[in-house]
């Protein structure tokens, strides 16, 4: 069938290419960044390009140092698991595994949770998640590298398999964590240090990016960036970026799945998430499954089988070993639309108002903002 998918941006660099050129800018080799002394990556988890657009007014400081141009293009799918570790190990979701929030297990019943779920899923964060982290590879080589980040992730699974090699430095306030990798670049030359602020994200899926609560959230990480750039010495380098941009959808365009529901006929496994499903089907019914899908959801969905999003490198290369974790049929929601699987009996999911994971350029385009040395 022809798909019809949405186009990337032309201008937008890739978001899996970030830290790797970061690094190759502490040696005065890379291709988008100048030269750096030092180098501080600093992620704000779910701000969008086009959410910053629209708040520009709560975030003077980071709308200031840049243009509608200084955006990178986010991974598919656009959500935190597969998003940071292409950033963190510079390679396309299809190489290093997570190519979603939640997936199979091949060979099992069991959708691990690859954000939350490693150590109740059983996954090993050396071998699961499978491209060695860049942080790993630099720390071998010498370089000091850290991680600060709060203190509630020091230690996880998700920390293991994309920031292992980094010294971990623990701080709750995001303008405080902002001073100590300010301090960090400065006191040892030729640093690498993550710096991360998951609080925006947090506020727009419980309230949505317009609420009062998300907005207050990007005015602590503007004044942070703020901190930073005052903070740093004229050396050091500052990327300011993050995982994936957000879209709120109300109630009213929740699809819930139920056993009554013609859709889940044939789907042994609804992985994913609620913008971005994975199905796994049982054997022999893929065809259906899809049909049925395409059928009543192609207004609402862009609907695919595991080849076709294979074969329109919607997860970069994939390998043969990572092939089985794609569902058997990629469901991505158009439009303002989240689909839930309304059998599990935990239904605070459904109270999410803010949501990512597709294939939207709202979802996929993010801020790629200098400081300091890049500026």
């Amino acid at each position: 069938m022809s798909l019809s998918l949405p186009a990337a941006s032309p201008r937008a660099r890739s978001l899996t290419g970030v830290v790797s050129e970061a690094v190759a800018a502490l040696d005065g080799r890379s291709e988008w960044f100048a030269p750096a002394r030092s180098a501080v990556v600093f992620v704000i988890d779910g701000l969008g390009a086009h959410n910053l657009a629209e708040r520009r007014g709560h975030a003077r400081f980071l709308a200031s140092v840049g243009s509608r141009r200084d955006v990178a293009r986010t991974v598919f799918p656009s959500t935190t698991a597969a998003a940071l570790t292409s950033l963190l190990t510079g390679t396309d979701p299809g190489v290093h595994g997570i190519v979603g929030y939640r997936t199979r297990i091949p060979g099992t019943n069991t959708a691990a949770n690859q954000l939350h779920g490693w150590e109740t899923d059983g996954l090993d964060p050396r071998t699961w998640q499978r491209s060695r982290p860049l942080f790993e590879i630099e720390s071998e080589r010498g370089r000091p590298c850290f991680v600060v980040s709060r203190p509630d992730y020091t230690g996880t699974g998700f920390t293991a398999a994309t920031l292992r090699g980094a010294e971990f430095v623990s701080a709750g306030d995001v303008r405080e964590r902002a001073a100590i990798a300010a301090e960090l670049a400065s006191r040892h030359p030729g640093a690498l240090v993550y710096l991360y602020a998951p609080d925006l994200d947090s506020a727009g899926h419980r309230d949505g990016w317009q609420s009062d609560r998300w907005t207050d959230a990007l005015e602590r990480a503007d004044a942070a960036a703020r901190d930073l750039a005052g903070a740093i010495e004229p050396t050091t380098g500052v990327l300011v970026t993050a995982d994936h941009g957000m879209v709120d959808v109300p109630a009213h365009k929740h699809v819930l799945l139920t056993d009554a529901d013609a859709l889940v006929d044939g789907v042994e496994i609804v992985g994913g998430e609620p913008r971005m499903l994975h199905l796994y089907t049982e054997p022999g019914a893929e065809d259906a499954v899809a049909s049925r899908w395409r059928e009543r959801e192609q207004s609402r969905a862009w609907v695919l089988t595991r080849d076709e999003a294979i074969g329109a490198g919607l997860f970069g290369t994939v390998a043969p070993e990572v092939r089985d974790r794609i569902g058997d049929i990629v469901v991505a929601a158009r439009g303002r639309y989240a689909y839930y699987d309304d059998r599990e009996t935990d239904k605070r999911p459904q109270r999410m108002v803010g949501q990512h994971g597709s294939l939207t350029d709202e979802e996929r385009t993010v801020p790629l903002l200098r400081l300091g040395a890049f500026g």
